[in-house]
């Protein structure tokens, strides 16, 4: 299992683990990330935010949110 900022571009996985706080999770939940959903990485250059297409979405993350969504690829 690693962080979903380990995807590059055009690579897809699922999301295993979502880790820190109640809020945290509750917001990145309701934009569709919970577990055993399939995404395809759009954007991930080496800073700035990465750009996830998720059930029929663009959602861009910044890199703090993203280090805390565990994920394992396919």
């Amino acid at each position: 299992m690693e962080s979903i900022t380990a995807l590059k571009a055009g690579e897809t996985g699922i999301v295993e683990r979502i880790t820190g706080g109640r809020s945290f999770i509750s917001r990145v939940s309701a934009m569709g990330f919970t577990g055993n959903v399939e995404f395809t990485m759009l954007q991930n250059f080496s800073r700035g935010p990465l750009l996830v297409f998720l059930r029929d979405s663009q959602i861009a993350l910044g890199r703090g949110e993203a280090e805390k969504i565990k994920v394992r690829r396919i």
